[in-house]
């Protein structure tokens, strides 16, 4: 049985024959490091930012019988629920797409693949933050 391909880089390659002790070059920066980093900091705040969604819209006052366009609209007013919400859109959706980022290094086999796979989900991904925001901002400032 065949393995699956690996992504490797330059310094994830054993040190050369010719000098075993010298260290290996780190070259730029460390994405997948960040990128994993990312991953649990933002999952820590949005398990924070939706308790608190879910607590104060459906739990306080008359809790999900208020609920209507005229609510949405009031709290977007305020600079705090619209960056909590902001906060909340943009945590979510670069979760997401870090987490499907991971799926599609997984399992594409073809680098071809992979990068026109990694491609789509940027798409999306700008697509759907740019809407998003100009929802909130807009309903915010009447744009």
């Amino acid at each position: 049985m065949a393995e699956a391909p690996v992504l490797q880089t330059s310094y994830d390659r054993p040190a050369s024959l010719a000098q075993p002790r010298s260290p290996r070059l780190r070259s730029g920066g460390n994405f997948e490091r960040t990128a994993w980093l990312f991953m649990r900091l933002s999952g820590a705040a949005l398990v924070v930012l939706v308790i608190g969604h879910l607590t104060i819209g459906l739990l306080v006052s008359d809790g999900v019988h208020r609920i209507d366009f005229n609510y949405v609209f009031e709290r977007w007013q305020t600079p705090f629920w619209g960056t909590w919400d902001i906060l909340m859109l943009w945590l979510a959706q670069l979760h997401g797409a870090n987490g499907v980022r991971v799926v599609i290094a997984d399992y594409a086999r073809k680098d071809s693949t992979r990068f026109w796979l990694n491609m789509l989900l940027l798409v999306a991904t700008v697509l759907i933050l740019a809407l998003g925001t100009y929802a909130l901002i807009g309903m915010a400032y009447h744009v």
